[in-house]
């Protein structure tokens, strides 16, 4: 895998830690320069340091990925200061604020719904408005890191379930889009759109957002099987897409649910 990514540049959502903090060193091991993008400063620092020692480059950026005028400068920031090959969008950040319907906070639901859906539908958004320029024999990359919580229902998880169900729904809904903007050439053929978005669907991870459900470690998955998985998406032959791939640990004692 190493080098496989050289020149081309990363900017990964909720980079300051867990998945996020993963993901940066597994594509920077593989050679993309990796911007860590988060409103965690000092975890951003930290991961850049884990780039620089995997032997990797990264810069680090503030983002709040449910600021929309956030969004838009540093996407605008990265493509003045990479041009094209500023090509490959993770998104990872995430939240969970557990609550029944009974109890939920209206702020927790919202702030969730915003981070885990909203934000980055609407970062995709800027990102492929900018990418739909790019030239013949280019492909950029989208990853949306979704959760299998998007495919069950869980107590107490009404918001998390709720945003990472929308968000599965959305970018199922912006890859029709992206097939529908196929370009069809004089002979008849097709040219495809120079965006592919693809999504992982992962179980549990030993992440610090699980420690609130006290799952023991060894029945989850370390974040770097999934931040693999992700590298191993953006090395795809540029024919082919994975439209959803679920990853679970061995051990899930509730798979299939």
């Amino acid at each position: 895998m190493a080098g496989e990514l050289k020149g081309r540049v990363a900017l990964v959502t909720g980079g300051a830690s867990g998945l996020g903090r993963a993901t940066c060193v597994s594509l920077a091991e593989a050679g993309a320069h990796v911007v860590v993008a988060d409103i965690d400063a000092d975890g951003s620092a930290r991961t850049r340091e884990l780039v620089a020692d995997a032997g990797g480059g990264a810069d680090v950026v503030a983002l709040d990925v449910t600021d929309d005028a956030s969004r838009r400068a540093v996407v605008a920031q990265l493509f003045e200061q990479h041009g094209d090959a500023f090509d490959v969008l993770v998104n990872v950040a995430g939240i969970d604020r557990p609550g029944y319907v009974t109890d939920i906070d209206l702020d927790d639901y919202r702030r969730v719904m915003a981070v885990n859906c909203e934000g980055p539908v609407f970062l995709t958004s800027e990102f492929i408005k900018r990418v739909q320029h790019l030239p013949e024999g280019r492909t950029a990359d989208v990853v949306h890191i979704v959760s299998l919580s998007a495919l069950t229902s869980g107590s107490g998880a009404i918001a998390y379930n709720g945003s990472k169900a929308g968000f599965l729904n959305a970018t199922r809904c912006i890859q029709r889009e992206l097939r529908e903007k196929a370009v069809t050439l004089e002979d008849g053929s097709e040219r495809p759109f120079p965006c592919r978005v693809q999504s992982v669907i992962p179980a549990a991870m030993d992440t610090p957002m699980m420690e609130q459900w006290g799952i023991p470690g060894h029945l989850m998955m370390p974040p770097s099987a999934v931040a693999d998985t992700v590298r191993t998406l953006l090395l795809l032959h540029p024919s082919a897409f994975v439209p959803e791939m679920q990853i679970v640990p061995r051990l899930e004692p509730n798979f299939p649910r």
